[in-house]
């Protein structure tokens, strides 16, 4: 395929652009969904993104939205309408399949809606396909016994990223303009930086989630898209209180689309949180992001952390073996047999913190770690730093080792990734943008931090790199339809 053509054109699209030329009749929602199936059907036999595809239903709601858009029956259109979203597997849909990429689940189906899914369809958003995750969510990579490997379409011998990796495959490949996602220990940010995308870790209690875990401080559901406009229009829809989720917080915040620009912004750069070893290619990326924003204005000094590999441990262990941890504990005590190799020894790393950190432990050090992180960052308006310390992580690989490519040892795959500090400060809004790319064949990310429930700032400080360094798939600037074909089995 020709990624230049016009059906590639229209599949990347951003949902802004596309809701602009519904508006002005220039292009209908069904013809935009045509788009994105057919490079679907081009795209997936290599990318394995979805989990389940919902075709000719979404072709049938798109005819629907072109009727809201031409006035008939005396509707209107409403802030997604006929915008293909891809919604990650785990956001159940009642009636759908709920098994979290685990053989354990196979015949499960949802009662309800999760409450992401009801804000996307209640917003005129058009579910087209179900995106893959490792099973549980528990992984950066994103393969299963159940679902095979997902591949990056960037670069298909690596990962997109795990838990969301279906998500950002879905985007990088042209397959969805909008993909929902979650976030326990980087789930959101590790595949938007890894598929050039843009990812939204929203602080704790910001968008409602599902019971029990929405009640785990530590994570949370929010959008990925390929810009940053169209992350902030995905994440009005999506944020708001839930009668269903306790933590959900009241008054809903409404992200501003249009913001001041950096200058006079004071911005903390810290390269290594104390404790991550950053390859020199992230590390130069990462300086370029810092570059362009004291080149607009901003105040850009950097600093350290006082963290180290022995806190972040205990705080998480902790954390995750007493609620999450536990949770799939108990599934493997009766299914260990059905499950992936990753999530079995997911399982025993869990018991074994149990045994050796207590919550009150590991909370002890996560307040610890988050006093720390507020002291530093208050004299700045926001903190910048890597994503990823690793441009990426082979696909299909249960990293249960040490990380290996190319014959290169990058160490301990638990510090290929710098997203965790960030859950256990989850109060803070977090945005991955691109900052590059690599040697590897795959984007870069940065992570733009905000203090707590200050999401506006970190939405400001997005668009202006979006400015600076623009990153839109253009024909330019897409994954080369030949990497897939190059592997095609």
């Amino acid at each position: 395929m020709n990624s230049n053509d016009s059906s590639a054109d229209l599949a990347y699209l951003s949902a802004t652009e596309a809701r602009r030329l519904f508006e002005a009749r220039e292009l209908s929602p069904a013809e935009l969904m045509r788009a994105v199936i057919d490079r679907a059907e081009q795209t997936e036999p290599v990318v394995n993104a979805f989990t389940e595809q919902l075709f000719d239903e979404a072709l049938e709601q798109a005819r629907h939205a072109e009727d809201r858009f031409l006035g008939k029956r005396g509707l209107t259109p409403r802030p997604l309408e006929g915008i293909p979203v891809a919604t990650k597997e785990k956001h159940a849909i009642a009636g759908r399949s709920l098994t979290e990429g685990s053989l354990v689940n196979v015949g499960n189906t949802a009662a309800e809606n999760a409450p992401v899914i009801d804000r996307i369809l209640n917003a005129g958003g058009i579910i087209h396909a179900r995106t893959a995750t490792p099973e549980f969510s528990i992984a950066t990579f994103t393969h299963s016994r159940l679902w095979g490997v997902t591949r990056n379409p960037w670069n298909p011998e690596l990962t997109p990223g795990g838990s969301s990796g279906g998500a950002g495959a879905s985007l990088a490949a042209g397959t969805a303009l909008l993909a929902s996602a979650s976030d326990i220990g980087g789930s959101t940010r590790i595949p938007a930086a890894f598929t050039g995308t843009v990812g939204y870790k929203a602080p704790y209690g910001r968008i409602p989630g599902t019971a029990p875990l929405s009640a785990d401080h530590y994570r949370g559901d929010g959008p990925m898209a390929r810009t940053v406009d169209d992350c902030i229009a995905f994440a009005n829809v999506l944020a708001g209180p839930d009668p269903r989720d306790h933590a959900s917080l009241r008054p809903k915040l409404v992200l501003p689309a249009e913001y001041d620009a950096v200058a006079g912004m004071r911005v903390a750069l810290c390269l290594r949180l104390g404790a991550y070893d950053v390859h020199p290619e992230i590390e130069a990326n990462t300086r370029t992001i810092a570059r362009a924003l004291a080149d607009a204005g901003a105040i850009v000094e950097e600093i350290e952390l006082p963290w180290t590999k022995d806190d972040l441990v205990i705080s998480v262990a902790g954390h995750f073996s007493t609620i999450f941890g536990a949770l799939v504990r108990e599934i493997e005590a009766q299914h260990r047999d059905q499950m992936s190799p990753y999530a079995a020894a997911f399982a025993d790393t869990m018991a074994l913190a149990r045994e050796q950190v207590t919550y009150l432990d590991g909370l002890r050090v996560e307040t610890r770690l988050q006093r720390e992180l507020g002291e530093a960052m208050a004299p700045f308006d926001a903190l910048i730093c890597p994503t990823t310390a690793v441009p990426g992580l082979p696909a299909g690989d249960d990293l249960l080792g040490r990380l290996i490519v190319d014959g290169e040892d990058h160490g301990e795959p638990l510090w290929a990734t710098m997203t965790l500090p960030f859950n256990i400060s989850n109060r803070c809004p977090v945005l991955n943008v691109p900052s590059g790319l690599s040697s590897w064949g795959l984007p870069t990310g940065v992570q733009i931090v905000g203090h707590t429930y200050d999401d506006p700032t970190v939405f400001r400080i997005g668009k202006a790199l979006e400015r600076l360094r623009p990153w839109a798939f253009a024909p330019g600037h897409r994954p080369a339809d030949a990497s897939c074909a190059a592997i095609r089995r």
